[in-house]
């Protein structure tokens, strides 16, 4: 599985700006085949980020390759758990500076969200991934595997041994993040993460289809 992390910031700080350069990168990468789009826009206004991942929601819908909502791309929001309930998105992705994992998922069994809602979790240690999948995390993100501008608050890459460490010891999915290019993703893929989740592979691509292609190729 492929996963586009959306970061709106490094485009335009000026929140109506940003919505307009990122919904073409978001519709070119559901319609190249990326499963999932995490909006990680945490500092745009709840009307702003409520607009965009409407919009993400109705482009996953459009450009669904099959009939089943099951085939279509999910859209995932950064721990703005009312904004994705409220656009019908696919799911929450919590930070260490979120809300627990495990109050948020008590309160989705309780009725408040849909039974196929996904609730998930960012880790930098097998300790925080063990602890968020007891918890209830239908999946994590682990990194950064690899070096990167963007994980830097959260030290130095884990790498390749502390990635498949995660990917053995847990029976969620683990998506790897941090630093993934074209060139490392086969490396990072033997480690035996369900997927593989990226910021600028996917923002900053020319060509979506071909990098798709290749991340596909790459198994």
């Amino acid at each position: 599985m492929l996963c586009y992390v959306t970061d709106g910031a490094v485009l335009s700080a000026e929140p109506e700006a940003r919505l307009r350069l990122l919904l073409p990168r978001i519709s070119a990468a559901i319609r190249a085949g990326v499963d999932w789009i995490q909006l990680r826009e945490k500092d745009l206004p709840a009307a702003v980020l409520a607009e965009l991942a409407a919009h993400a929601v109705a482009a996953a819908r459009e450009h669904a390759p099959g009939t089943s909502p099951a085939a279509n791309a999910k859209v995932i929001v950064n721990d703005r758990l009312d904004v994705a309930l409220a656009v019908g998105a696919a799911g929450v992705h919590l930070g260490g500076a979120s809300m627990p994992v495990g109050r948020v998922k008590s309160w989705c069994r309780a009725g408040h969200a849909p039974a196929e809602f996904l609730v998930a979790a960012s880790c930098h240690s097998l300790a925080e991934a063990s602890a968020a999948e007891r918890d209830g995390a239908d999946y994590v993100f682990f990194g950064p595997v690899f070096a990167t501008p963007y994980k830097l608050p959260f030290g130095s890459p884990q790498g390749i041994e502390k990635l498949a460490a995660v990917c053995r010891a847990l029976r969620i999915p683990v998506f790897a993040i941090g630093g993934i290019t074209l060139e490392n993703a086969a490396e990072c893929l033997r480690a035996g993460p369900a997927g593989l989740a990226a910021i600028r592979l996917f923002q900053d691509a020319q060509e979506m289809d071909s990098v798709v292609q290749a991340l596909r190729a790459k198994r």
